[in-house]
C-alpha cells in the first residue's frame, strides 16, 4: 500500500467542524495520508485541529502529518511532519522526531531538489506543479515535464502538489510520481467522499 497515493492537505481557512467532516469523508473515500496545516502561526489552533483529525484517523491506518511544526507533531504524537524550506532544518527535525516517524520536505526548484536528495527524509513534496490560488508565493511552476524530470532524478518518493485536479490528473500519474497531494479538489468538493473515491479510481485506472 502506497501511503502517498492520495494525500489530503487540509485547508486552514475551514473551521474545525468543516475540517473534521472533510477528513472523515475523504478517508471514507480512500485518501491515504492527511496533512494538517495552520498557516497563521497559531500553535494552539494547530494542536486543536491536529488532535481532532487524529481522532478521526484513529484505526484507519491513514498517517497524520503536521505541516511545519515539529513541536506540534511531537506534542500530539503525529505520524510525521512536513517541512518547508524556511522551517527547521531536516537533519535537526529528524534528530527530534526519531527514525520511525515520517519526514517530508517541500522542494521548489532544481537546486533544492538536488540538495534534498542528500538528506535523511522520507519523501519530497514537489511544489507547485501548476499555479494555484491557495499558494501565492510560488517560486517555480514545475509543469508536467519538470515533474517527470524530478521523478527520474529522485530515489525518494515524490508527492506532486499545486493546481492538481481531475482534468490534469492523468498527465500527473503518467509521470510515475509516487503521490498526489490535493487541497481544493477535496476540501472544496460538495461531497469530499465522492470526490476522493473518483480521484482514487482515476489514479488507479491511469496506473494500470
Amino acid at each position: 500500500m502506497n501511503p502517498y497515493r492520495l494525500y489530503l492537505v487540509t485547508d486552514d481557512q475551514q473551521d474545525l467542524s468543516t475540517l473534521v467532516n472533510v477528513v472523515k469523508q475523504a478517508v471514507a473515500g480512500g485518501v491515504t495520508m492527511v496533512q494538517v496545516r495552520e498557516k497563521h502561526g497559531d500553535v494552539r489552533a494547530l494542536i486543536e485541529r491536529a488532535l481532532a483529525v487524529k481522532a478521526v484517523l484513529k484505526g484507519s491506518g491513514v498517517p497524520l502529518i503536521i505541516n511545519d511544526r515539529v513541536d506540534v507533531a511531537l506534542a500530539v504524537d503525529a505520524d510525521g511532519v512536513h517541512l518547508g524550506q524556511s522551517d527547521m532544518p531536516a537533519e535537526m527535525a529528524r534528530s527530534l522526531i526519531g527514525p520511525d516517524k515520517i519526514l517530508g520536505l517541500s522542494v521548489e526548484n532544481e537546486q533544492q531538489l538536488s540538495e534534498a536528495l542528500k538528506l535523511n527524509v522520507d519523501y519530497l513534496g514537489l511544489s507547485a506543479i501548476f499555479a494555484t490560488p491557495t499558494k501565492t508565493n510560488i517560486k517555480k511552476e514545475w509543469g508536467i515535464e519538470g515533474l517527470r524530470a524530478a521523478v527520474a532524478q529522485s530515489q525518494l518518493p515524490i508527492v506532486a502538489i499545486g493546481g492538481i485536479n481531475s482534468s490534469n490528473l492523468d498527465d500527473i500519474v503518467a509521470t510515475q510520481v509516487e503521490g498526489i497531494a490535493l487541497v481544493s479538489a477535496i476540501c472544496h468538493a460538495d461531497d469530499p467522499e465522492y470526490a476522493s473515491r473518483q480521484l482514487i479510481a482515476q489514479i488507479e485506472k491511469s496506473v494500470s
